[in-house]
């Protein structure tokens, strides 16, 4: 799916913030090539960090904190942010804020309800993925996770009619083998592991989340297609519909230990740090999106699969075996070639046959675009966590 700036334009529109007609060609190059850099570099930290860091306060001996309640805490400061944001695009305007919040969510309350449905299943999502992360290494977890991928793939040819080219679905297949052979390592032993952790509640968890991550995603966009809304109203609506889903979830699964202990029992600075990673990480992402093909994002990706790894072996004692390192090379391979341009093996092929002269490929007329590699959080980017943040419209 395509990724949605801050203005509304997708990312298929190009950079936006740079503009070709102020700045000389070579300017124009230079800055685009930065600012991709910076959109790699900001997907990796937002992929790996929020894993990793989750996955550390949930490992912390003493109290352990209620993940509902961080579901619902990063809800309201996502919101309150993007209400902050809109605030500042009526140029601190109150009545101006007011009467505009009135129009898109009341009176197009049309508009507002289709996005109950995303939340929900956001929501549920979020706090499926405290559990896989709970009861799975951060690595191991990471790997699984990008079943995301093949989910959205499945949803967007049942539901919006997409076609896949054949090297598509190959990846497909290789990426299910390589989570297969993970999950085969993960089974067998894999080192050892806390008493208190359980795979298979793990295993169910991540699955789970994919599936229904990858259905959001394409739900989220085939509703919202043709919306004019930006980028902070669409996430302030979910907002307001994530915070009041999470404390119904709270209260369903959780409420008499909170109402006994407290909203912020257990919490700690580490808390605190998933917490604000998970509303403002998200939110940076949906802006530096839009900067990144699908190419970048597959590989930015594959980093944060080995990042996750090699912090998960110095962090908790991660045992990396010949088995888990074939199955992520899998995944990081299917990630790869499932993000290359529809035209790019042929391309490849082309040029390497032709022993004479450049060859020119041409991508044939109207051929549609291949699916976007993200699921969320639309994306949403379903970029790991944040699935929620309207950039596939996300889309992670």
């Amino acid at each position: 799916m395509a990724a949605v700036g801050v203005g509304g334009s997708t990312a298929a529109a190009g950079p936006g913030a740079v503009s070709a007609g102020t700045l000389e060609p070579g300017t124009t190059s230079a800055a685009h090539r930065r600012l991709k850099y910076i959109s790699l570099a900001v997907l990796v930290v937002q992929n790996a960090s929020l894993i990793l860091s989750i996955r550390y306060a949930r490992t912390l001996p003493g109290d352990r904190f209620f993940a509902t309640t961080a579901v619902v805490m990063a809800e309201v400061l996502k919101g309150l942010t993007c209400l902050l944001l809109l605030f500042a695009q009526k140029r601190g305007n109150v009545k101006h804020l007011v009467l505009f919040l009135h129009e898109a969510v009341l009176v197009q309350y049309v508009d507002t309800l289709k996005l109950a449905v995303p939340s929900l299943i956001y929501t549920l999502q979020n706090n499926l993925q405290y559990v896989a992360i709970s009861n799975l290494p951060a690595a191991t977890f990471q790997v699984t996770y990008q079943l995301k991928i093949l989910t959205t793939a499945l949803f967007s040819v049942l539901m919006l009619n997409r076609s896949l080219s054949r090297l598509q679905w190959a990846s497909l297949l290789l990426l299910f083998t390589g989570v297969a052979i993970v999950q085969a390592q993960q089974a067998g032993g894999g080192g050892p592991r806390p008493l208190d952790q359980n795979p298979g509640a793990g295993l169910a968890a991540v699955v789970a989340s994919c599936l229904s991550s990858g259905f959001a995603g394409v739900y989220f966009e085939k509703i919202l297609k043709g919306s004019s809304g930006s980028v902070w109203l669409r996430n302030l609506q979910l907002g307001l519909f994530g915070t009041a889903l999470g404390l119904v979830g709270l209260w369903w699964a959780e409420g008499t230990a909170v109402a006994r202990r407290g909203f912020f029992f257990g919490y700690t600075p580490a808390v605190w740090g998933v917490v604000l990673n998970q509303a403002f990480g998200g939110l940076l992402v949906a802006v530096v999106v839009k900067y990144a093909d699908n190419i970048l994002k597959g590989f930015a990706t594959s980093l944060s699969i080995v990042l996750s790894t090699v912090a998960s072996i110095r962090l908790f004692g991660f045992h990396l075996d010949p088995l888990f390192a074939l199955g992520a090379g899998l995944v990081i391979g299917a990630v790869y070639l499932y993000s290359l341009p529809r035209g790019a093996v042929k391309a490849i092929a082309s040029t390497s046959a032709s022993a004479s002269g450049p060859c020119i490929h041409q991508q044939p007329p109207g051929q549609p675009p291949p699916p976007q590699l993200s699921s969320h959080r639309g994306d949403l980017i379903t970029e790991p966590f944040l699935p929620k943040l309207l950039t596939k419209v996300k889309g992670s």
